[in-house]
């Protein structure tokens, strides 16, 4: 299954915000073996963020959605996501009682539209102020504070998914080439991924920035019992294609 990432919020459009969430959920995966596959970024346009969970929930991906399921009027996603599904909105009775227990303030019909998600959801406990996001089969809102959707996100990761923790080992190894071009090289890159089927070839090239001669990094990544004859292969086609090459990492 890949893992798919939403992040809501015309405040990191119009940039009064930096996204956190992207970077950490990266770090998230990879302390269970997984990794991301796409991330998307969109405003509060609803619309838009209805049409793209219409594709998602069509898709088998794990899905974490960030954002917009708070109760003021630029917070759009749960009714999005409902609207998605074609379904309404109820107030969640577990996500009723989780608001209702919170001593420190008094619960208004607007806070418990907190609690309203789509027909069908389940709740995320959140264990800093007890206010839920919810769970529809493999899709996962959470709130856009990070304090919050971190825990969250690892939270429904546990839960639901270990499984699929550390199930395809991946390892990884490159070289800094110099002397050639990203053209040059891709032909090895092709010849490299057809011999050693479970890998990825990678390019990273590198202008001469702050000083650092102009370079390509160039590596594989995958099955770990093929990255290391894989990257002895690249080296010798580097050398024939009459490049120099210096190691960088292997793990």
């Amino acid at each position: 299954m890949r893992v798919g990432a939403i992040i809501i919020g015309d405040e990191i459009m119009v940039g009064k915000r930096a996204d956190k969430h992207f970077a950490k959920l990266i770090e998230i995966l990879a302390a269970r073996g997984m990794k991301l596959s796409w991330c998307g970024y969109l405003g509060d346009i609803p619309e838009l963020i209805t049409a793209t969970l219409r594709r998602t929930f069509a898709s088998r991906d794990i899905v974490f959605s960030f954002g917009g399921i708070g109760a003021t009027p630029d917070d759009h996603t749960r009714q999005c996501a409902a609207d998605a599904l074609g379904v309404g909105l109820e107030l969640h009775p577990d996500a009723e009682a989780a608001i209702r227990s919170r001593t420190d303030m008094v619960v208004t019909p607007q806070r418990l539209k907190m609690g309203e998600f789509p027909r069908g959801a389940r709740i995320i406990p959140n264990s800093y102020n007890r206010i839920p996001g919810f769970s529809i089969g493999d899709h996962h809102f959470v709130p856009g504070f990070p304090v919050m959707a971190w825990p969250m996100a690892e939270w429904v990761l546990d839960t639901y998914y270990p499984a699929l923790f550390h199930r395809v080992p991946e390892s990884e190894a490159s070289i800094v080439v110099y002397e050639l071009a990203e053209s040059t090289v891709t032909p090895l890159m092709l010849e490299i991924e057809s011999t050693f089927p479970r890998l990825k070839s990678f390019s990273l090239p590198s202008m001469g920035e702050n000083g650092v001669r102009r370079h390509i990094e160039l590596g594989v990544r995958g099955a770990p019992d093929e990255v290391a004859p894989a990257i002895e292969r690249m080296k010798e086609g580097v050398a024939a294609l009459g490049g120099r090459w210096e190691p960088v990492r292997v793990g």
